[in-house]
């Protein structure tokens, strides 16, 4: 299992949106507006690293209000 925390950019005012969204998706166990560099935090558990970056690319940066993510891997 691969944990990582996905920490997003969003527009102004779309943080709450971004964070449903997140919610929607089996891979997010938990996501969060937070104050500071970034708006929002996820929590994604993945089986593989490969899905990790399929995840990210596909479903995590096609939320529209997305501008940016950063992923950081636990080990």
């Amino acid at each position: 299992m691969v944990v990582a925390f996905v920490l997003c950019v969003t527009d102004a005012g779309k943080e709450g949106e971004v964070v449903d969204a997140l919610q929607a998706f089996d891979e997010v166990e938990e996501a969060f507006v937070v104050y500071g560099e970034y708006d929002v935090i996820a929590k994604v558990n993945v089986p593989e690293l490969k899905m990790l970056d399929k995840f990210i690319t596909e479903k995590i940066r096609s939320i529209k209000p997305v501008q940016m993510t950063s992923t950081m891997i636990s080990i």
